[in-house]
């Protein structure tokens, strides 16, 4: 293991500088009166400031945890049309889903995503016969235009020599569709960065303590930094509450006999060793309306997720013994028991859907987003798709400016008069940024290894530059975190000066995979916290 020495915080970044220290951000916060307020930096939140600041707003966003702390880095990590969804008919959901799915891995952020093959195995007395299953996927392929080919059915023998682990007793046949994947934080991430680079200012471990009010409408928030304390203010003339599962509580600050809005849904996953090279993912339908997912991604193997109504402590959603099990006894259905080994895991985690309240059984619940308007004037935002997450800053954008009075409509660009397809930071071709880092990575040090330049180039695509030249720069921060991941030091210093990362949990789970790689050791979380300690 790399024993990492102390290495000061970096000088000015090549092309935008450090991020400010938290106390000035805290001062710039408190100073200025904002446009909008966004509370919450999941997904829905980082998207509306950014889509909030491309159109000229002033735009702050604070969430009490981390950028994706909570659900937004808890999904299943895929870009996808939602085949389930042709079940219920959502024809044109579907086409939708399909049309942000292709524009977010192919123009916005094509060095974050990557295409995945997916097999549909059809079991005898599966739920599904294989002539259904064929016409949907080819269904759902046409919904895309074809753009990921056309949804065909192979032979079980072909299905087996790209899923070594796939399970052939009683196979009858394998439909075939494509979709896609990312690292969900990662992909926030650098949303975040947008937002900023179009003008917004954002803190994270920022928690909302009490709502301003102005004549009884909501005006801003007071919050407390929980790295170190220190209780300030914010102004605004509209706040917007993001908060996820946990936009309720925020409700209640601003109305407490403000009804219950949404119900919850846990989705659990666990993430394993692979004991051999997969080269498509497997989609098992378990019934009528439910599919289990085992996904190949970052070199090891995603398995969920489940979906029952969650009534607890959103903080306290944890990955249960009844979970774990369920996950693995729906993954039987089609992989082989040897991949199956409860040794074989090196995580787990799970996250909470926000549906839209109503009876009914959570797997049916549709996931679509609801903007309301509380009585002191808050906007409230929940539920959603990853895969939409453009298309959902454009809706809430929208809403703004269609309020009563249209108080910020005078000063923001209509969502119709900006870039559609605006790109992520770093974009590139990440085949094009890793053969550059094997070339190039290692002047004048040691040459970058194959493993380390392909992640640096499908994690921050052109940025990997910025991350080699320190590497060069600091012979220490070329090192392996851990010899058995591809992270090197460079990526937490960077995530240090660069990515807003504040505890070792922040660098760990979301700026890099070695909490889900099961190598977050006390030695390495040491080391992680030494340098996050040497910030100026």
């Amino acid at each position: 293991m790399t024993t990492l020495q102390s290495v000061p915080a970096l000088g000015t970044h090549p092309a935008s500088g450090s991020l400010p220290s938290r106390a000035e951000t805290r001062e710039q916060l408190s100073r200025a009166t904002y446009d909008l307020l966004v509370i919450g930096g999941g997904i829905l939140g980082i998207s509306t400031a950014w889509h909030a600041a491309q159109s000229g707003l002033r735009v702050a966003l604070v969430d009490a945890g981390d950028f994706a702390g909570a659900t937004s880095s808890a999904s299943s990590k895929l870009l996808h049309g939602g085949l389930r969804y042709l079940q219920t008919g959502a024809v044109k959901l579907v086409a939708e889903n399909h049309f942000e799915r292709r524009a977010v891995s192919r123009e916005v952020a094509p060095h974050l995503a990557n295409p995945l093959t997916f097999y549909l195995p059809v079991y005898k007395g599966g739920p599904h016969g294989a002539a259904k299953l064929g016409a949907g996927v080819f269904a759902y392929s046409a919904l895309s235009a074809f753009g990921d080919g056309v949804g065909h059915v192979i032979s079980p023998a072909k299905a087996s020599r790209d899923v070594p682990e796939l399970r052939t007793d009683n196979l009858k046949a394998v439909a075939v569709y494509g979709d896609d994947q990312m690292n969900d934080a990662r992909m926030a991430l650098m949303t975040v960065r947008a937002a900023v680079d179009a003008g917004a200012v954002v803190l994270n471990h920022a928690a909302v303590t009490g709502l301003r009010f102005t004549r009884g409408r909501v005006t801003g928030a007071e919050l407390k930094d929980t790295a170190d304390g220190t209780e300030f203010g914010i102004t605004a003339r509209l706040v917007l509450n993001a908060t996820g599962p946990w936009v309720d509580h925020l409700r209640k600050m601003e109305d407490p006999n403000a009804a219950p809005s949404i119900r919850l849904s846990k989705g659990a996953h666990l993430v394993l060793k692979r004991t051999r090279p997969w080269r498509a993912a497997l989609a098992t339908p378990i019934d009528k309306y439910r599919i289990t997912f085992a996904l190949p991604w970052e070199d090891m193997l995603l398995l969920g997720t489940t979906d029952e109504e969650y009534e607890g402590d959103p903080a306290d959603v944890s990955v249960t013994e009844a979970d774990t099990a369920q996950i693995l006894d729906e993954a039987a259905f089609s992989i082989k028991d040897q991949q199956l080994s409860r040794d074989l895991i090196t995580y787990s985690f799970a996250g909470l859907r926000v549906l839209p309240g109503g009876p009914g059984d959570t797997s049916k619940a549709k996931r679509e987003t609801v903007v309301t308007e509380g009585r002191g004037g808050m906007l409230s935002v929940a539920g959603g798709k990853w895969t939409t997450f453009r298309h959902i800053g454009r809706t809430v954008m929208n809403k703004l400016a269609a309020l009563p009075g249209h108080p910020l409509a005078e000063d923001m660009e209509p969502m119709n008069r900006l870039p559609k397809k605006l790109p992520l930071p770093g974009i590139a071709n990440p085949n094009a940024v890793a053969h550059r880092l094997l070339i190039d990575g290692g002047t004048p040090g040691p040459r970058m290894a194959p493993d380390t330049a392909r992640h640096l180039a499908t994690h921050y695509g052109s940025l990997a530059f910025d991350i080699a030249r320190l590497a060069n720069e600091s012979p220490e921060l070329a090192k392996r975190v851990h010899p058995d991941a591809p992270e090197i030091w460079a990526q937490v210093a960077y995530a240090r000066d660069h990515e807003w990362a504040e505890t070792a949990d922040d660098v760990l789970r979301r700026r890099t995979t070695l909490t889900i790689r099961g190598l977050a050791t006390d030695e390495v979380r040491d080391g992680v916290e030494k340098l996050l300690a040497d910030r100026d």
